[in-house]
Parts: structure tokens; C-alpha cells; sequence
């Protein structure tokens, strides 16, 4: 062709210079003999150009057959002794032609054509309308296969061509691998001391003995290795597929432990910390640490697992174990008034639409750091609590300067300004974010079940999940700060409100330390009567709270209340309604469901055989074994009480002791 073109292009030129030169002859010598030459040479010229386009034309169709021709043959001998198996197929999966490799390792010499692929491949789906990835994991008798597919047309008739890489070695070696990888496991006994003090001398050495026998059995039948790093610590290594087991029957350990009575009122009770899916050892094992942590800070008897995707949590359907020793709190105690002395300011803040525990614990820190010669605030949206009476009450005590909007604070925060978070270790929860964001130096107070979204850059976190409540914690740390005079009655009687609110007045969840505390209060002036009057509610709010225990069903020894609409106050008399709903036969738990602007909220209580924080952390809140809530958006509430039902039900099925 392009020799052609040469031949071709040099004669049109030399006919285009004579038709010009004709043309000028003619003009000016004005002989019309040139003018006619000129013509006839230019129709010439035109008839060659003609015929030299056709002529390339025949010779461009000509190449290209011949080279059309040429590819399919090269490009079917290719497909034949392609060094990969190849099936061509229909678009509705049926196999029209394969490669000699594929005929001989694939197919292993037996006759496809005609057959769809789905038979051999029932994972690859080729159907009408089916969206088919274009990498597909295959397999077929005992070889696994990587398929490629790449979709083209014939004659309008689209097919597609499968291309197979054996890579069974390769997957094997991987699935042996993600088998066998260990997984890091911590285990501590929780009320190790405790065994030990309760445990008579002769059953001392039979019973604790008892608990690492029935740990090292266990493990040891999973094929792990288990070492005791302390006391009450083990530290064991397990292969991903033992974990898998020990899942699935979700940490049966956890109730063979629990069999192990040392005492008549006393039971062992283990925690777990899993790291798991980790790319090393030492990350696995602070992941597993972590984990440790989370168990511990939700009360104990339970596991955790810690992967790169979060947690997820075994367990935990018994009572926290109380601690009776106090040497932590008196270390605390001592740091915080440390960490007071150093700042300029402080900063007591709670929990989103505050109740009695948490303004009770926030007023008897702020009172100790004024006591301390410290400018102390309390930061409360006063428009939003349920403690209402009791903060009147306080201003009538003077304490006017000291409940600020958490907004009117920003500006007096400081690299020295120490923030104190009261009854709430959750970042979302807390009742102002953006405060908490600007203080550098912060310290938690906080007796609720730990979750994933805990403060996590605390200076000191001081998180005891067996305490009654937050205002008990803050009455024994007060007691070790050392303070030159007393807190006065009115702080003492709020503290006092808020163990009674979170013990349903000594009821639920009081421990010894929990009366100590008491009788420390009452030491200082508290006045019971006077506390009392601040659980008092007007007529209305009385006859909401009947309409509400009144419309109650009862589902699995679960009363469940809801509560259609907007009703005033509805915060404060939901809670008061979920006590009731306990005081009913047959009722081991409560939960009102109640409507609020964009959302609808659930109030759950119980006596101690339900754990309501375990039911509603699948709600996506949380709380504590007796007192829990949930908040879910976008719902309306039936749809809210079909949900509760379900995780009802999932906790009765699955997590529920036996």
C-alpha cells in the first residue's frame, strides 16, 4: 500500500502543474487552444484521481480481509494451546467451546458442550439479568479456581469468555494459615480476694485450685497453651479455629467457672479479654489487654473480644462483684486532689438531661474544690434536667454562680482548666461534646457498665461498675481529700438523693460500702425527710405515670408500657413509671417506650434476674445491669416496639443464664 501510494501521487502532481500552466498560457497569450488543453488535461486528472481512490480502496479491503483472516486464525490457534484454561460461553451460561488445557485439567476429558456453567460452577450464576463480578472464586471437584470473565459481542450474540487459574495450593496454604493463627487470650479471675477471705482454710486449697484446673482442662482440650502470669491472671494462646469453637458456643468457660461454689453466697466469675485477627503477636496482645479492660470496667463475668473492627461481647448476665477494699479509692483519691490543686479552675459536667445521681455527685465535687480555694462550676443545661427540685432547692442555698450553661463556660477554659465527668463515661452522652473536646486535663467519675465509646484520654478514670452510683464514689473519695472543714447538709443531702435515686432507696445494688457511705452523709447533716420531698412529683406528672403502668403488657416476665405522642415531662415520669411496672407479680423487668422530637427513647429497669443493658446495647444504648436506656432514631414506635421484642427475645434465646 504504501508503495502504491508513491507510484500514484508524483503522476497527479505533474498533471495538476500542466493543467496550471495551460491555464496561464491561455490567459496570457489569449489563445483559447491552451484554455482547452488545460480542460482536458484537468478531466484527466480527475478521471486518475478517481480511479486511484478506488483502486486503494479494493487494496485497504483486500489488506484487510487478508489480515482479518490471518488474526482469527492466530488468535484460535492461541485460545487452543493457551497456557490457561478458556471456556467461551453463552450469556445465559452455556458452554460452547474450551481450550485443550481446560478439556485436559479442568474438565479432566469430559464432554461440556452444550451444559451450563452453572452446573459445574453452581457459585458462578450467568442468568438473564444476574450481575456477575468479573473476578469469581470457583470451584470444581477437588481444584479451586480464580475465574476472569471478559463479555463481547458475536454477530449481536453476546458471549463471554472464562478464563481459570488453578490456584488450589495457593488457597489451601491461605485457609491452613487463617486456621492456625493464634489468637491472644486474658483471663482474670474477678473476686479473687474476695474467694480467698469468704473460702474456709481447708476449702481454700481444694476450690481455688479448682478454678485453674477447670480453665486448663478446657483450653487444653481446644489444643492451647496456657501459662498463669499473676494470681488471678492467665495468659493463654489459642489457633483461630479453637476461637471459632469457643464462639460459637459462646465462652462456655464463663459457666463452668461459675458452677465452682467457694462459699454458699459466693461463686467464682471470670473475665476475657480476646485479641483477635491482630497482625502480630504484640499487637494481638494489647488488643487482648484492652479487651481485659473493657470486660473488667462492665462488671466482670463476661468476655470481650477485640478485633480491628471493634468489640464484641460474651457473657455478662450477672451482678457486678463489689470490692471491699478501699485502697483504690484512697489512691484516687489522693491523685485527684493532686490534679485540683495544680489547675486554675475546675469544671464539673454530667450526663445529658441530668438526673439526681448526677447533680447529687456534682455538687459534692464542686463544694470539695471550692473547699480546696478553687473557683469550681458546674456545667448543666438547666432547661433539660430531671433533677429539678433539687436544683431549686440548691439555689436556694446559694448556689446561683455555680450552675452555668456549658456554653457560657468556653470561654473561661485554660490550658490548666481540669474537667471533672460525673456519672458518664460515654463520649456521646456527656452533656456538652464541645466542652469536653477543649479541656486538656480530665478526670472521670462513673459507676455504669464501660462502653466502646468511653473517654478514652483521661487523666484519672475512676470507673468501679460494682458501685451503687456516682454520688457513692464521690462520697468516699470526698472523705480521703484531706478538706479543712466538712461539706455542708445541702451538698450532703444531694449526695444522699442520688444513692437513693440509683438503689431505689437501698433496694437494688447496695453493698456495704454503699450503707457506709450512707452513714457518712448522715453523719454530715442529711436529713432523710428532706431528701425524700425531693423524690416528690405534682398530681399531673402522678396521673401520667398511671396511664403509663396502666397500658402495660407483659412479654416474658417483661412488662413493656409505650407511650403514643409528645407528653410533657414525659424524661422524668418514664423512668418513675418503669419503677412501678417492677413492683407487679411475675415482673422480673420493665421498659417504657416513649416518643421525642425525631426519636423514640426506651426506659428499662429490673430487680436483677434481666439484665436490661445487655437488651439495650442491641437497641444501640446502654446503662447497667438494673437501669439501662435507648434512644433510636427515625423510627416511629411501633416499629421501636417490634425491635425491643426482638432483642428481647435474642437475649432470652441466647445470653439469658440457665
Amino acid at each position: 500500500m504504501k508503495t502504491f501510494s508513491r507510484l500514484f501521487w508524483p503522476v497527479l502532481i505533474l498533471l495538476w502543474i500542466a493543467v496550471a500552466g495551460m491555464y496561464l498560457m491561455g490567459i496570457f497569450l489569449v489563445e483559447h487552444v491552451f484554455l482547452y488543453a488545460g480542460a482536458v488535461l484537468s478531466a484527466a486528472a480527475l478521471l486518475l484521481l478517481l480511479l486511484g481512490v478506488l483502486r486503494v480502496n479494493r487494496r485497504i479491503r483486500s489488506y484487510s480481509v487478508d489480515l482479518g483472516a490471518l488474526l482469527s486464525t492466530v488468535h484460535t490457534d492461541a485460545l487452543m494451546d493457551f497456557p490457561m484454561p478458556v471456556v467461551l460461553l453463552r450469556d445465559n451460561g452455556e458452554i460452547l467451546w474450551y481450550n485443550r488445557l481446560c478439556r485436559a485439567n479442568v474438565f479432566q476429558s469430559d464432554e461440556m458442550y452444550g451444559r451450563s456453567i452453572s452446573e459445574l460452577f453452581p457459585m458462578l450464576k450467568m442468568e438473564q439479568g444476574h450481575k456477575t463480578d468479573p473476578v469469581v472464586q470457583l470451584s470444581y471437584k477437588k481444584n479451586r479456581y480464580t475465574g476472569y470473565i471478559l463479555r463481547t459481542f458475536k454477530d449481536d450474540t453476546r458471549v463471554c469468555l472464562l478464563y481459570l487459574t488453578d490456584d488450589t495450593e495457593l488457597k489451601n496454604y491461605r485457609d491452613r494459615y487463617l486456621k492456625t493463627r493464634v489468637t491472644v487470650m486474658l483471663i482474670a479471675v474477678d473476686n479473687y480476694e474476695e474467694l480467698l477471705q469468704s473460702a474456709r482454710e481447708n476449702g481454700r486449697s481444694q476450690k481455688m485450685p479448682e478454678i485453674e484446673y477447670a480453665i486448663e482442662t478446657y483450653l487444653k482440650g481446644l489444643g492451647g497453651l496456657l501459662c498463669r502470669i499473676e494470681r488471678d491472671k492467665f495468659f493463654a494462646l489459642v489457633e483461630e479455629s479453637a476461637m471459632q469453637q469457643i464462639i460459637a458456643a459462646r465462652f462456655p468457660l464463663l459457666d463452668t467457672v461459675r458452677k465452682i461454689e467457694i462459699s454458699p453466697r459466693l461463686s467464682a466469675t471470670l473475665s476475657i479479654g480476646v485479641g483477635q485477627h491482630a497482625p502480630s503477636l504484640a499487637e494481638a496482645e494489647k488488643m487482648a489487654r484492652q479487651a481485659l479492660d473493657m470486660s473488667l470496667g462492665r462488671g466482670g463475668d463476661q468476655a470481650a473480644i477485640k478485633t480491628q473492627a471493634g468489640y464484641e461481647f460474651y457473657g455478662g448476665v450477672s451482678k457486678g462483684v463489689e470490692k471491699r477494699t478501699k485502697v483504690k479509692t484512697r489512691t484516687v483519691a489522693a491523685a485527684l486532689a493532686e490534679l485540683i490543686g495544680s489547675s486554675s479552675n475546675v469544671i464539673v459536667m454530667g450526663h445529658r438531661f441530668s438526673d439526681l445521681d448526677c447533680v447529687g455527685s456534682a455538687v459534692g465535687l464542686c463544694k470539695a474544690a471550692r473547699i480546696l480555694g478553687k473557683d469550681a462550676v458546674i456545667a448543666i443545661q438547666r432547661n433539660r434536667t430531671l433533677a429539678g427540685p433539687l436544683i431549686d432547692r440548691l439555689l436556694s442555698e446559694g448556689y446561683g454562680e455555680v450552675f452555668r450553661e456549658p456554653q457560657e463556660l468556653l470561654e473561661s477554659i485554660s490550658r490548666d482548666t481540669l474537667l471533672i465527668v460525673v456519672d458518664v463515661h460515654a463520649k456521646h452522652f456527656v452533656e456538652s461534646k464541645e466542652l469536653y473536646e477543649r479541656c486538656r486535663s480530665v478526670v472521670v467519675i462513673d459507676h455504669h457498665r464501660k462502653m466502646v465509646d468511653y473517654i478514652d484520654n483521661a487523666v484519672i478514670f475512676y470507673h468501679e461498675p460494682y458501685a451503687s452510683s456516682a454520688s457513692e464514689m464521690v462520697s468516699e473519695l470526698i472523705q480521703y481529700f484531706d478538706l479543712p472543714k466538712n461539706i455542708g447538709q445541702a451538698e450532703a443531702e444531694a449526695l444522699l438523693a442520688g444513692i437513693m435515686l440509683d438503689t431505689k432507696n437501698f433496694v437494688m445494688k447496695a453493698g456495704v460500702r454503699t450503707f457506709e457511705a450512707a452513714a457518712y452523709l448522715k453523719r454530715l447533716g442529711a436529713d432523710t425527710v428532706e431528701v425524700r420531698r425531693l423524690f416528690a412529683s405534682p398530681m399531673e406528672d402522678y396521673q401520667k405515670r398511671a396511664r403509663i403502668v396502666s397500658s402495660a403488657t407483659v412479654y416474658r416476665r417483661c412488662a413493656i408500657a409505650l407511650s403514643p405522642g409528645m407528653v410533657e415531662d414525659i424524661k422524668l415520669v418514664a423512668p418513675q413509671a418503669a419503677d412501678e411496672l417492677l413492683s407487679i407479680t411475675g415482673v422480673d423487668a420493665s421498659f417504657v417506650v416513649f416518643e421525642t422530637p425525631g426519636q423514640v427513647e426506651i426506659s428499662s429497669r429490673s430487680m436483677g434476674a434481666v439484665n436490661v443493658q445487655l437488651i439495650m446495647e442491641r437497641l444501640g444504648g446502654g446503662g447497667h445491669l438494673n437501669m439501662a436506656a435507648a434512644q433510636i432514631k427515625d423510627v416511629d414506635i411501633e416499629d421501636a416496639h417490634r425491635t425491643l421484642l426482638a432483642a428481647i427475645d435474642d437475649y432470652f434465646d441466647t445470653l439469658a443464664p440457665t
